[in-house]
């Protein structure tokens, strides 16, 4: 994926531009990303988290609320766009979708394949039952950097 690309809610209120590439990228299969997306998966461009800016719009807070992460969403439309994770994680996850050109989005890793349906399959070369354990990131990270140099 290339750096400074653009995305929007689903109604244009809300617009941001993401300056860095991903450090990794995923979808979600667990129940609380199919609930939040409508949808059989969430899906992720992990960044630094300063990668992010908000360009338009004032994003309101939906979903998780607490300390854990916080999900951003357009408080019109209600379009999930991003979820700020606790600073000692330095990230931010943008949905993949909110971008203007999608297209070129592909999964690296699938995580919660245990709450997975049956017929989504995403072609993910990475697959967790879970979320990985924080301290399988950097190897992630780098394999994810060498998948797409």
């Amino acid at each position: 994926m290339r750096t400074d690309r653009e995305g929007s809610c689903r109604c244009g209120s809300i617009r941001f531009r993401i300056n860095a590439d991903p450090l990794v990228t995923a979808v979600c299969h667990c129940r609380g990303c199919q609930k939040m997306t409508a949808s059989a998966f969430s899906t992720t461009i992990t960044l630094p988290a300063d990668a992010l800016e908000v360009i338009a719009g004032e994003p309101v807070i939906g979903g998780l609320h607490g300390d854990e992460a916080r999900h951003h969403h357009c408080g019109w439309c209600k379009s999930w766009l991003f979820t700020r994770l606790p600073p000692e994680y330095g990230a931010v996850n943008v949905r993949a979708t909110m971008l203007d050109d999608a297209r070129g989005f592909t999964p690296f890793m699938e995580t919660f394949t245990s709450e997975a349906l049956p017929w989504a399959k995403t072609g993910a070369t990475r697959s967790f039952e879970r979320f990985p354990e924080p301290g399988d990131y950097p190897a992630l990270i780098e394999a994810y950097r060498e998948s797409v140099a």
